[in-house]
């Protein structure tokens, strides 16, 4: 009985410790995910400025509500990647505060899209499309912040003084969409 509860209690340990290595992220992965996200921004900024200002499609906007579930999914991916990840040494940081500037522009641009976009979906026959892009304005909010935390979390003090407007930027323009939305 002994050797059973051993075997048991090393094979428990052994478990334990081979899901936390696994659990581990580099990098590497980060930066995958980063580009991930890039091409999910790059993705519905498109979907938005193809939106007409008139005369839009239901297809269209469940097309651009199908995009920002991508993008949501792909910054709570990443987020969880950083959380597992080791500090950013001062290169990595930096190179992935320059892949996150990199793609801000377009993020602004889908945001200030969505807002001038909003007396469209309102017209729209089927009622309850805003109420559809606020709800994914308020995920995309919870993601993003979810992944700008983890990403600080991560940076070397040294760096944060040019990570932090990234971030103070993105909050206020996606708290803009969720105002215009919210009404």
């Amino acid at each position: 009985m002994t050797r059973v509860a051993s075997f048991t209690a090393l094979l428990t340990f052994v478990t334990a410790c081979s899901a936390a290595v696994h659990l581990r992220r580099d990098v590497g992965t980060v930066e995958q995910d980063i580009a991930n996200i890039a091409s999910q921004v790059t993705a519905l900024d498109n979907d938005i400025n193809a939106f007409p200002d008139t005369g839009g499609s239901l297809l269209s906007a469940l097309a651009i509500h199908a995009q920002a579930t991508s993008l949501a999914s792909a910054l709570a991916t990443a987020a969880t990647d950083v959380a597992g990840t080791a500090p950013f040494s001062d290169d990595d940081g930096t190179t992935i505060i320059n892949a996150v500037s990199g793609f801000e522009p377009a993020i602004l641009d889908a945001l200030t899209g969505i807002v001038a976009k909003k007396p469209a979906f309102d017209a729209l026959p089927l009622g309850g499309l805003s109420a559809l892009v606020a709800s994914d304005l308020a995920i995309l909010s919870a993601d993003t912040k979810n992944f700008e935390n983890a990403l600080i979390a991560n940076t070397q003090d040294d760096l944060l003084a040019q990570a932090t407007p990234i971030t103070s930027t993105i909050d206020a323009a996606l708290a803009t969409a969720s105002a215009a939305y919210a009404t």
